[in-house]
């Protein structure tokens, strides 16, 4: 009886340890990150100051360097809501969709998800630049610019396919996979029991996803959202491929049917060309900076948002 219970404690005793070892080695990863990028982009704060992040030109001349994040924050910032704004219907849609099929079709329909999650990103930038892109521009772009160009801003640029909505409509298509790959598996933790009393009273399919499934899932549909935000965020290849790689003033967004560009697409296109110790390249890693901040921002507020939906639901629970 005691050598059980002294095995069980040093079994304990070992596992707290891994867990705050791994715990530990998290931290100082990210701390790592951090500090590293600060040191490398320290002479773009020394030079500008903060007013980097809000500064809008971009010249790489030698002897006349200027350089400015804002078009590049607002570009990612603009590309990540307007695809987030079309990803999330359609996935938590989807995730309805798949919970209610039978099974064969089930199975089938979960490996498609899972395999369109999977796909490189690259792949998808290269299909909305041969197939998407024309498309769109010929039965999208050009009507609504011919009939609202002139009187609505956001459609006053020059339809070419390479542009905000574009690259935006892509990355959309590009995070629904993994956002409702996440909310098929809430959906599905859900317990049966709830959705049966709903169904006993009468209740619709939408009344039991309204009334059973998403009072008890929302805090995870919120984390599966968040999830596929830090996949936007974060995305380069496609959106270098179809955002149009503008600079400077040309990048700060004035319509939809405008090139812009994005933290990650940026780096990606000017990092390798940049000379070693030069402004250019500490002006680079001080976007990379940001955009490493920006994204444990969006995951302190989505810790914080689940918290917060957890914590409601025990309350309306012991009520």
């Amino acid at each position: 009886m005691y050598k059980n219970f002294r095995a069980n404690l040093i079994s304990d005793n070992t596992f707290k340890i891994i867990i705050t070892v791994s715990a530990i080695y998290i931290l100082i990863i990210v701390s790592l990150l951090i500090t590293k990028l600060f040191f490398e982009s320290y002479p773009i704060w020394h030079a500008n100051g903060l007013s980097f992040i809000v500064n809008s030109d971009w010249n790489t001349i030698e002897g006349r360097e200027s350089f400015g994040a804002l078009p590049y924050i607002l570009g990612t910032m603009i590309t990540s809501a307007i695809a987030m704004a079309i990803a999330i219907p359609f996935s938590i849609g989807i995730a309805m969709f798949v919970s209610y099929t039978p099974q064969k079709l089930h199975v089938f329909l979960n490996f498609i998800i899972d395999l369109l999650a999977s796909i490189p990103s690259i792949i998808y930038g290269l299909w909305g630049l041969i197939i998407f892109r024309p498309i769109f521009i010929k039965s999208v772009e050009i009507p609504i610019h011919d009939m609202l160009g002139k009187h609505v801003w956001l459609f006053s640029g020059i339809p070419m396919g390479l542009d905000i909505i574009t690259a935006s409509i892509v990355l959309s298509i590009m995070i629904i996979p993994t956002i409702s790959s996440v909310s098929r598996e809430i959906i599905k933790s859900v317990p049966i029991q709830q959705q049966e009393a709903a169904f006993m009273l009468g209740a619709t399919e939408w009344e039991i996803f309204k009334l059973a499934i998403f009072p008890y899932s929302k805090a995870g549909l919120v984390g599966a959202s968040i999830l596929g935000l830090g996949r936007a965020v974060g995305e380069t290849m496609a959106i270098t491929m179809l955002i149009g790689n503008a600079t400077g003033n040309f990048a700060l967004p004035k319509s939809l049917f405008q090139a812009g560009q994005t933290m990650s697409s940026i780096i990606a296109n000017e990092f390798i060309e940049a000379p070693p110790l030069s402004l250019h390249l500490s002006a680079l890693i001080g976007i990379g900076l940001i955009l490493l901040l920006f994204a444990i921002c969006i995951n302190i507020i989505a810790h914080i948002l689940v918290i917060r939906m957890l914590k409601v639901q025990e309350g309306s629970i012991n009520t």
